[in-house]
């Protein structure tokens, strides 16, 4: 059982992304009203605006938090062709504004011609770097070089998709073994152009990024790409959102050579794919742990997937924002499985799991029945009572040990925080 609440958000418009801060105690709105929303949660769980003000001349497609490690940032991206960044500033020029917080403009990035449709903060080890992509075509990749002057940012690279681009995913793996490394999914409506995700890895030597991976097999437009959190495993998942729900592992090759200078080579697996929204799916999002998918459609569901013992992916919670019970909540999918949440909001409030708008779970805060929007994780009994197909399958094999079967149990975003 989960509970669905809602916020009276007073957006003027359509809003178009959530995002929540690393904590889980913030999150960030935007808007077609051409305003971000910063709301804080208190202690009994409401969540409160606390700051609202007008960020472009046109519609604010996405938002998104920095590491804490920089301070209070933001940074958007709008219809009007630029992005910005945002930064928090505790009031203390005089007893009016003393204690009182508001947010400034560090700086606006207008190397885009046309609309910039996503914007995302690098992992943190790699520095303050943000990358944005635009209906252009062109993914720039900017750099803070002084984190406590924001007002300077260095465009560092540029890398040309051919196609008008729609999503943006940093890598979040921190492993030498891995360098450097974005996914870039694709809008364009053209069935002819296949190969709607494309992959590319910095190279050292060169001190470029070059492709390294085209997912042909994606035609579909895509809306949504999220790579999953990387805990020490030596391949990557990645999680694309278009007409249906795909779930791909990205296997590295070994190099031919040592001095091979070319960049990385995969082999590329389809984990899963799940139609069953049964229409446009706008969103994907995983937790911390890279257990859990959560997948948010035009169908007005959030659907979580996760993995058994097995690696087989399958459905174990459909959530509706309005909290009525949803027919074939348990049901299977037809692969693996991940969490994400996506959908689309009302005019002028948020609500919890339902429509066709952009959540995302927030990194630690574990989730208490009531305590939070039911965007985020459901309680591990949600998990636990939709799962009943895999300890019938469990038992079928006795064979197995019981702490292989409860090896992929939910655990809380807290317990993982320690390998942040």
């Amino acid at each position: 059982m989960f509970v669905a609440r809602s916020i009276a958000a007073d957006h003027k418009d359509l809003i178009h992304d959530v995002s929540y801060d690393f904590h889980g105690r913030r999150m960030a709105t935007c808007s077609s009203d051409q305003s971000v929303k910063v709301w804080d949660k208190s202690d009994n769980g409401e969540w409160h605006c606390t700051a609202s003000w007008k960020t472009h001349s046109g519609s604010v497609w996405r938002v998104t938090w920095a590491h804490p490690e920089f301070g209070q940032v933001l940074a958007s991206c709008s219809f009007d062709r630029t992005a910005a960044v945002w930064e928090e500033i505790v009031g203390e020029s005089n007893d009016k504004q003393r204690g009182l917080s508001h947010w400034i403009k560090r700086t606006t990035l207008v190397d885009s011609r046309t609309s910039v449709t996503d914007v995302k903060f690098a992992p943190k080890h790699m520095g303050l770097v943000l990358a944005t992509c635009s209906a252009d075509g062109v993914v720039r990749i900017y750099e803070a070089p002084d984190v406590m002057n924001l007002s300077q940012w260095s465009l560092q690279h540029e890398i040309s998709c051919k196609l008008s681009c729609s999503c943006i995913s940093w890598n979040p793996s921190s492993s030498r073994a891995h360098p450097p490394m974005i996914a870039v999914g694709s809008d364009d409506n053209n069935v002819t152009y296949s190969g709607k995700v494309q992959i590319y890895e910095y190279n050292e030597n060169t001190r470029k990024y070059a492709k390294a991976e085209t997912l042909m097999t994606v035609t579909d437009p895509v809306h949504d790409i999220a790579f999953a959190p990387n805990l020490g495993r030596s391949f990557h998942v990645l999680a694309i959102a278009t007409k249906d729900v795909r779930i791909f592992k990205l296997i590295p090759l070994r190099r031919e050579s040592a001095t091979s200078s070319g960049p990385t080579k995969f082999e590329v697996q389809v984990m899963a794919q799940f139609d069953s929204h049964n229409s446009q799916v706008w969103r994907v999002s995983w937790n911390i742990t890279s257990t859990l998918l959560a997948s948010s459609g035009d169908d007005g569901c959030v659907r979580l997937w996760k993995a058994n013992y097995m690696d087989n992916w399958k459905c174990t919670g459909i959530l509706r924002g309005d909290g009525s019970p949803v027919n074939g909540s348990t049901g299977q999918g037809t692969a693996l499985s991940a969490v994400g949440s996506t959908g689309m909001q009302g005019q002028n409030s948020i609500v919890g799991a339902a429509s066709a708008g952009r959540y995302f779970f927030p990194h630690l805060d574990p989730p208490r029945a009531g305590s939070r929007l039911a965007l985020l994780l459901p309680p591990p009994s949600l998990i636990e009572q939709t799962c009943e197909t895999d300890h019938t399958h469990a038992h079928q094999h006795t064979h197995q040990p019981p702490q292989i079967r409860r090896r992929y149990s939910l655990a809380h975003p807290t317990q993982s925080a320690e390998h942040d």
